[in-house]
C-alpha cells in the first residue's frame, strides 16, 4: 500500500505577486530581474569588480585564438561567476534581513554564499588557463 499525501492548494493563485499569466508574465518578471542586476550593482562592490572584469574578459574570449565552441567555454564561465554573486549577494541580504545581530547560523550562510562564489572563479581561472595555455 502507497501512501500518498495530499496536493496542497497553490498560493499562487492567492498571491497578488503571482496573478499574471501569459506575456505580462514575462514582462514583469523581466521587470523584477532589471530591479535585481540594478540592487546588485549599487549596492554590492563585489558585483561591481566582477562586471568591469567581464567587460574586460567577455570581449577578450572573442578574440582569443580559441574555436567557438571554447570562447563559448570562456564566456559561460563569466556568466557563471555572475550568477553565483548573484545568489551570494540574494543569501546576504534575506540573512541581513532576518536579523542584523551576528548569530552561527547566519555566518554558516555567508561564508557557503562566499566559497560558492570562490569555486565558482577558481574554476573561471582554470577553463580560460586551460584552454588559453593549452
Amino acid at each position: 500500500m502507497s501512501t500518498s499525501i495530499p496536493p496542497q492548494e497553490s498560493n499562487a493563485a492567492h498571491s497578488p505577486a503571482k496573478s499574471r499569466g501569459g506575456f505580462a508574465r514575462v514582462i514583469a518578471a523581466a521587470g523584477y530581474s532589471r530591479d535585481g542586476f540594478k540592487a546588485a550593482f549599487l549596492g554590492e562592490a563585489a558585483f561591481r569588480q566582477l562586471t568591469a572584469l567581464h567587460l574586460v574578459l567577455i570581449p577578450l574570449a572573442f578574440f582569443c585564438p580559441v574555436s567557438r565552441g571554447e570562447s563559448a567555454l570562456m564566456i559561460a564561465m563569466c556568466a557563471l561567476s555572475l550568477l553565483v554573486e548573484l545568489l551570494n549577494s540574494a543569501i546576504e541580504a534575506v540573512v541581513d534581513r532576518i536579523s542584523p545581530e551576528r548569530h552561527p547560523l547566519s555566518k554558516a550562510a555567508k561564508d557557503m554564499g562566499s566559497a560558492a562564489q570562490f569555486v565558482a572563479l577558481a574554476a573561471l581561472f582554470a577553463v580560460w588557463s586551460v584552454i588559453l595555455l593549452g
